[in-house]
């Protein structure tokens, strides 16, 4: 059944005691569902983003953002910088770009462990940290391309506390 919720026309796939997985029909939809998760989070949490070149990745997290910080502006990806931070109304974001991490290790350089107790933490190329690396409490977010170039499924993964705040914004 396609079901609406703040301006998101979606698909729930599946939905298990873990697992949530939407279709949205375009990187519109994509912008739409990255502001309702904004109203899930907290300082402390972390989303951890994976998908192939071009799934969505960067424009989910810049929608993120801009209705965090409430900015219609251009969003940088840290690609080159690996991290990206923005002040918000309840504190602090950190945008990290794992793409061109050569080893797990090397992101503690980068204040991942700060961040991850201190921000709100958003990881683009997050299957690059590895497994031992994402504290258990993460949302993990897997993007990929469907049915053409415009549409996407989404899944989200997450512990206890994420599964309820995803069923209180998606089936209440």
């Amino acid at each position: 059944m396609i079901k609406s919720r703040n301006k998101i026309s979606y698909l729930i796939k599946s939905k298990n005691p873990t697992i949530i997985t939407i279709d949205l029909i375009n990187e519109v939809a994509t912008h739409h569902l990255a502001k309702l998760l904004t109203s899930a989070v907290t300082v402390g949490d972390i989303i951890a983003l994976k998908g192939d070149l071009g799934s969505g990745k960067t424009s989910f997290i810049r929608a993120f953002i801009r209705a965090l910080i409430k900015t219609n502006e251009y969003i940088p990806s840290p690609t080159f910088t690996f991290v990206q931070s923005y002040e918000c109304t309840i504190g602090k974001i950190c945008h990290f770009d794992l793409y061109r991490l050569k080893k797990p290790q090397d992101a503690l350089e980068l204040g991942l462990e700060e961040a991850f107790a201190n921000s709100i933490s958003l990881i683009e190329w997050s299957d690059r940290l590895g497994s031992n690396w994402l504290p258990v409490n993460h949302l993990a977010i897997s993007l990929s391309i469907i049915d053409n170039q415009k549409a996407r499924r989404v899944s989200l993964t997450g512990s206890e506390i994420w599964i309820y705040r995803l069923e209180k914004l998606f089936c209440d």
